[in-house]
């Protein structure tokens, strides 16, 4: 019996599975946000010529590529925790893991906070932030001047729709 050379063949299939996922972050190179598969690949990575001179390019100016990282991490980060969270109080690791879903994020290692903690931390002017046994918690707050006017109209409609049916009951009583 031959060989199968194919599409259907495992070694396809598992070269295919592991093209489609994240892979270790280890072996992630963000200057030319290029994943490798392993540690030899990113061995090879790094070894390059082409590497090599962009890592230069990067050290020459590196101040201004971890405040670009920062920013967009942030500004990334941001939109994930109001599109999907909203203003509710979430772990901050769920964000986050929600955050790395996205093939192509800014790895939190390459901004100016090491870790999430540190990130939790700084954003406690633009979150309520509160720490558990179980992690970090962070909730948005509510900065805009038209929500207090948005929550008292809720509040006014809610009691005028109450006033109404209240009449229906006093109409069906009597």
């Amino acid at each position: 019996m031959g060989k199968t050379s194919g599409f259907l063949n495992p070694k396809s299939i598992s070269n295919r599975i592991k093209t489609k996922g994240l892979q270790k972050l280890r072996w992630y190179c963000q200057a030319y946000q290029k994943q490798c598969r392993d540690e030899n690949g990113f061995k090879c990575r790094i070894q390059s010529e082409s590497h090599q001179q962009q890592i230069l390019l990067v050290g020459e100016n590196l101040g201004k590529y971890i405040v670009d990282y920062s920013c967009k991490f942030h500004s990334d980060f941001f939109s994930t925790l109001s599109r999907s969270f909203g203003r509710k109080r979430i772990l901050a690791n769920t964000v986050y893991c929600e955050y790395i879903k996205d093939r192509h994020h800014i790895h939190i290692t390459t901004t100016r906070c090491l870790a999430l903690t540190g990130y939790v931390r700084w954003l406690g002017n633009l979150c309520k932030i509160e720490q558990t046994e179980r992690g970090w918690y962070i909730a948005l707050i509510d900065k805009d001047p038209d929500a207090g006017k948005r929550e008292i109209e809720t509040e006014r409609k809610e009691k005028m729709d109450m006033d109404d049916e209240k009449r229906r009951q006093k109409l069906i009583e009597e």
